[in-house]
């Protein structure tokens, strides 16, 4: 497989939202990015706030753009900080290290893409993610 389908990404988007709901976590939005970085879908659910779709689009674009989880990148935000303001600069606002992202790969490693949410904790956001892509039959880190 080499590229991440529209059916899919809303099927990511789906269960993230159904885990979601099953943890009773806050509303979110959850952004699903190709390996390009590009917006293939994205849910916003009832009473999420206007942030949501920047903030998880932005810890998304960050994964895949770097190829790591968005909770690695701020990991490694805390030891080269001057870096990690400077790509966020570079990219006009659009990289986001923080947890609540995860890349998106298929069964031999391949990154597909990365997903995102907003509206939690990064921890919750972060585990709706990896709900999501492994409940449509993907792999995370």
């Amino acid at each position: 497989m080499t590229h991440l389908s529209l059916k899919q990404a809303n099927h990511i988007i789906q269960e993230a939202c159904k885990a979601a709901r099953a943890a009773n976590y806050k509303p979110m939005g959850v952004a699903v990015l190709d390996a390009s970085g590009q917006l293939v879908a994205f849910a916003r659910e009832d009473g999420a706030s206007m942030f949501r779709f920047d903030i998880a689009r932005g810890k998304a674009w960050g994964a895949v753009g770097m190829g790591a989880s968005s909770r690695v990148l701020a990991e490694r935000a805390k030891d080269n900080p001057n870096f990690f303001i400077t790509l966020a600069a570079t990219a006009e606002g659009k990289f986001l290290p923080q947890p609540g992202a995860v890349l998106i790969k298929d069964s031999h490693g391949h990154i597909l893409g990365a997903v995102g949410a907003s509206g939690g904790t990064g921890d919750e956001d972060e585990i709706i993610c990896a709900a999501g892509v492994h409940a449509a039959g993907f792999v995370t880190e």
